[in-house]
C-alpha cells in the first residue's frame, strides 16, 4: 500500500537561469555589433561570449554547427525596437479619456492564426507587443477599449496607441520574430536572456535543432513560445527559467530522446491563447519522445505538461505541477507513456471555454484515447478532479489506431476531499471503453466521507464501495 510520497514532494528546484551559466571565454560581441557578422568572420572560432548590456536582435541569429553562444556576464538578446515621436491625439477631450499615438512603426498587416480565450476579437493572433519601462502592457482590439494599461495596434493605418502618457517613459515594441534559429546541429545556447521577440503562434523565440544543449538561460516576454525544439533530436532544454512568454514556455515538435529537465516553467500565456485546449501554457509536445523530469510548471495559464498527437515511449517524471489553468498533464492520442513520481496540485481551475468540473475537462492527470499509459506514484491533490480517464473517436495514427488501452494506476496517492471533484473513465457512446482497458490498483484517496460520490464509470458517479464493485482498485484504500 503507497504510503510514500512521490520523490519530487521532498526535492526543490534550484537555482535557474543566467546566474547559474559558467564563465563564457571566446570571442567577444559586444553590444552594438550585429552578432551575425561576427559569428561569420570567425568561421574557426567556436565560442562566442555576449558582453553585458542589451544587445538589438534585428535578424535571427543562424549558428554553425557545434558553436556556443553564451555570456556570464548578463547579456540580453532582445527583439523590440523603441518607440519615440508619442503625439497626442488629436481627438482627445471629445468626451472620452486621452491618448497617445505613434506612426509607421507596425509591420504591414499578415496572415494570422492561433486560438484565442477572446475568439470574437482574437487579440492573441497578433505578434507585436508594447512594454513600458518593462511592463508588458494589454492588447485590445479597437480604439474604443483602449483603456490604462491596455494598447491597440491599428495595422492598416499602421499607428500604435496607448491610454497612458508615455513622456518620460521608455517605450519599445516587439518586432523581430525570432532571436536564434535551428540552422545547424550540436549548438550550445548557454548564459543568455532572451526576451520581447515577436514569435508568431506555435512559433519559438528560441528555436532548438538536433543536439542542442540550452542551459541556464531566462527566455520570458515573447509572444509565443520560449523555447521551441523542432526536428531536434537527442536535444537538451535544463536548468533555464522560461516565464511570462505569450502562448507556452516550452514546445517539442518531431522530436525524439529529447530531455527537458530542471527548468522554471511559470506564468505562461500572457497573451490570451485558448486556456483550455490550444497548447497555451506551460509545456506542449506533440510527435516526440523522451524525458521530462525535475522540473516545477507553475501557475500558467494552460496545461502544465500537455503530451499531444502521436507521442510515444515518454517519460514524465519527478516534476512539480501546480497552480496551472488547466490539466497539470494532459497524455493525448499518443503512445507508451509513463507518468510517474510527481507532484500534481491545485490544477484545473481555470475559467473560460471549455473548463468546468466535469472528467471531460480534464484533471490533475488526463490520460485522453492512449495506449500503454503507466501513472504510478504520483501525488494528485486538490485538483479540479483528480484522474481523469477519457475515451473518445479520434481516428488513426502511426502506431495503430488511437484507442483507449493497456492503461494501468497505481500507486497514487489521490486527495480529493475538497476542491475536487472526481477520478474514474468518462467515454463517447461510439467509443466505449473496452473492459479491462485500465487497471486501478494499490491508490489511496482521501475522499471525505465514503458516502462521497467521488468516482465515475460508465456514466455513473459512485461512491466508494460502488467504485470497487465495479472492479476498480479492489486493493486500494480511501479515507
Amino acid at each position: 500500500m503507497p504510503t510514500a510520497a512521490p520523490s519530487a514532494a521532498s526535492v526543490k528546484l534550484g537555482p535557474t537561469g543566467p546566474a547559474t551559466a559558467a564563465k563564457c571565454e571566446g570571442v567577444m560581441i559586444a553590444v552594438g555589433a550585429d552578432p551575425q557578422k561576427v559569428i561569420e568572420a570567425n568561421p574557426e572560432a567556436k565560442t562566442f561570449c555576449f558582453g553585458k548590456g542589451l544587445h538589438r536582435i534585428g535578424r535571427a541569429l543562424r549558428p554553425k554547427a557545434g558553436v556556443t553562444l553564451a555570456s556570464s556576464e548578463g547579456a540580453v538578446l532582445t527583439g523590440s525596437v523603441p518607440l519615440t515621436g508619442w503625439r497626442a491625439d488629436g481627438a482627445a477631450g471629445r468626451g472620452r479619456p486621452a491618448r497617445w499615438v505613434v506612426r509607421g512603426v507596425l509591420p504591414a498587416a499578415y496572415e494570422l492564426k492561433g486560438r484565442c480565450e477572446d475568439e470574437k476579437t482574437n487579440p492573441c493572433q497578433v505578434g507585436e507587443q508594447i512594454f513600458v519601462d518593462g511592463k508588458h502592457l494589454t492588447r485590445v482590439m479597437s480604439l474604443d477599449a483602449l483603456e490604462s494599461g491596455t494598447f491597440f495596434g491599428d495595422y492598416q493605418a499602421n499607428a500604435v496607441y496607448v491610454a497612458d502618457d508615455p513622456a518620460g517613459k521608455s517605450v519599445e515594441m516587439s518586432r523581430t520574430r525570432t532571436a536564434i534559429e535551428a540552422s545547424a546541429a550540436d549548438v550550445t545556447i548557454t548564459g543568455l536572456t532572451i526576451e520581447h521577440f515577436a514569435s508568431k503562434p506555435q512559433g519559438g523565440a528560441l528555436q532548438v535543432g538536433p543536439g542542442w544543449k540550452v542551459t541556464a538561460n531566462e527566455v520570458r516576454w515573447n509572444h509565443a513560445v520560449g523555447v521551441m525544439v523542432i526536428e531536434g533530436d537527442k536535444a537538451v532544454v535544463s536548468g533555464n527559467t522560461v516565464a511570462d512568454n505569450g502562448q507556452l514556455g516550452i514546445g517539442q515538435y518531431h522530436s525524439a530522446d529529447v530531455k527537458l529537465t530542471g527548468n522554471l516553467v511559470t506564468r505562461n500565456n500572457t497573451d490570451g491563447f485558448w486556456i483550455a485546449d490550444w497548447e497555451s501554457g506551460g509545456i506542449k509536445s506533440t510527435r516526440s519522445s523522451g524525458e521530462v523530469s525535475g522540473n516545477d510548471i507553475v501557475a500558467n495559464r494552460g496545461i502544465g505538461m500537455w503530451s499531444d498527437i502521436a507521442e510515444y515511449d515518454r517519460v514524465i517524471t519527478g516534476n512539480r505541477i501546480r497552480d496551472n489553468a488547466a490539466d497539470g498533464i494532459r497524455y493525448e492520442i499518443s503512445y507508451n507513456a509513463t507518468i510517474e513520481q510527481n507532484v500534481v496540485e491545485g490544477n484545473g481551475f481555470g475559467t473560460g471555454r471549455g473548463s468546468g468540473p466535469s472528467l471531460w475537462d480534464g484533471g490533475g492527470i488526463n490520460v485522453n484515447t492512449s495506449a500503454g499509459v503507466t501513472v504510478a506514484g504520483n501525488l494528485v491533490k486538490d485538483n479540479r478532479n483528480g484522474i481523469a480517464i477519457q475515451s473518445r473517436t479520434r481516428g488513426d495514427g502511426p502506431r495503430g489506431k488511437y484507442v483507449l488501452k493497456d492503461v494501468v494506476i497505481e500507486a497514487n496517492q489521490v486527495v480529493m476531499d475538497a476542491k475536487s471533484a472526481s477520478t474514474g473513465v468518462v467515454e463517447n457512446k461510439d467509443s466505449p471503453a473496452p473492459d479491462g482497458a485500465i487497471t486501478f490498483s494499490r491508490n489511496s484517496y482521501r475522499i471525505g466521507g465514503q458516502n462521497a460520490e467521488r468516482f465515475a464509470w460508465r456514466g455513473k458517479t459512485m461512491t466508494w464501495t460502488q467504485w470497487q464493485e465495479a472492479g476498480f482498485d479492489k486493493d486500494s484504500i480511501s479515507s
